[in-house]
């Protein structure tokens, strides 16, 4: 159970930072949401491996790092942190009176393509062999974050994350019909990324 809460938590200061940096305008937003996430990593990465996404659950299970059986729980915990986090931002803040706009082909290659990045650099700096026991993977993380947000943040709304992609539909920063691209690219970037690590790493 302590690993679920652990994610649960992660998950919900994650999109909570996210939604609060987008209602208030932040100029530093991604720097803030990737400063966020690296603490929980730090916080979290002990316990639960601190996934806080339902792309990085499923890479870790396909890698073969992870237990079949906590898979649902922690897409449960996750996705639940998510939308309570979202429901506290709109009492905060309100919502956006229009949700972004974002082209349906853009937005899937970049969520694709960042999305394997951030599973990727997750697969391979806390669960390879040669990375283990590591103080720098919070960072490495964070950082891939944060590189997603500033580059390509604008033409998605840089999710790489379906739980967090479900947030931004709830708070009203993103339409319903961009949550089909952030499943299906997030999800998609995720298994392509562990499958990519078996092949270059083998099961080690």
């Amino acid at each position: 159970m302590k690993k679920y809460v652990v994610e649960f938590l992660g998950t919900f200061f994650l999109v909570f930072a996210i939604g609060m940096a987008a209602r208030s305008g932040a100029a530093l937003a991604p720097l803030g949401i990737a400063a966020a996430l690296t603490g929980m990593i730090y916080a979290g990465g002990h316990v639960s491996g601190a996934h806080f996404n339902p792309a990085v659950t499923l890479a870790a299970l396909i890698r073969g790092k992870f237990a079949a059986k906590d898979a649902a729980p922690y897409v449960v915990a996750q996705l639940g942190a998510a939308a309570l986090a979202a429901l506290i931002v709109v009492a905060v803040a309100g919502r956006p009176l229009l949700p972004g706009s974002h082209a349906v082909g853009p937005s899937l290659v970049v969520e694709l393509l960042f999305t394997f990045a951030l599973t990727w650099v997750i697969l391979n700096v806390a669960t390879a062999k040669g990375t283990a026991g590591n103080p720098f993977y919070g960072l490495a993380i964070g950082f891939t974050v944060l590189a997603g947000a500033i580059t390509v943040g604008g033409v998605s709304g840089g999710a790489f994350n379906p739980a967090v992609g479900l947030a931004a539909v709830i708070m009203g920063l993103e339409k319903i019909s961009q949550l089909g691209v952030y499943l299906v690219a997030d999800l998609a970037g995720g298994a392509l990324a562990a499958l990519t690590y078996k092949l270059v790493n083998g099961d080690e």
